[in-house]
């Protein structure tokens, strides 16, 4: 089966990107309803303060379902760079290119932006991720350990210049 990508918002968006997250991550890293409550919050308040052409949202749909998301915020693009936000892929996409895709996407426009820099948060268990993000430009800028998803991980930050 074939996926689509739909860029910016649809209807019950919100909710499936932060179910995809939830259960990705309760079973990868045990993270639980601090973390889902967290993703849902902030992806609600970052749906609400869109606007087109400055920030992205990118939905891989299968079948018309919300499978695989991306979205950039350029809220702070200038000072801080463009942030990479909930990029996340199912079970039924993974491994399918949809993550390159839509990681493409992203940081295209961010450099038709001409975004300085763009940065995103993770987490050092996630190694095929790192290898993505290596692949695009970006490399790791610090770590520190955090527990803000409820359990302690070894978060990282990872920074992409503009080319």
């Amino acid at each position: 089966m074939a996926f689509a990508i739909h860029r910016g918002y649809l209807p019950g968006c919100i909710g499936r990107i932060a179910e995809l997250h939830a259960r990705y991550y309760a079973g990868a890293s045990g993270f639980g309803l601090a973390f889902e409550a967290q993703v849902a919050s902030e992806l609600a308040a970052f749906c609400t303060r869109y606007e087109d052409g400055r920030d992205g949202l990118w939905l891989a749909l299968l079948d018309g379902r919300v499978e695989a998301s991306i979205a950039i915020d350029g809220r702070q693009a200038e000072r801080e760079g463009a942030q990479l936000r909930w990029f996340i892929a199912s079970d039924a996409l993974r491994g399918r290119g949809v993550g390159r895709q839509l990681l493409g996407e992203a940081l295209a426009l961010c450099d038709a932006r001409g975004y300085p820099r763009t940065r995103l948060w993770t987490f050092d268990q996630l190694l095929a991720a790192r290898h993505l993000y290596e692949a695009h430009g970006f490399a790791l800028a610090r770590t520190e350990r955090g527990a803000q998803w409820g359990t302690p991980v070894n978060e990282q930050l990872f920074v992409r210049e503009r080319p």
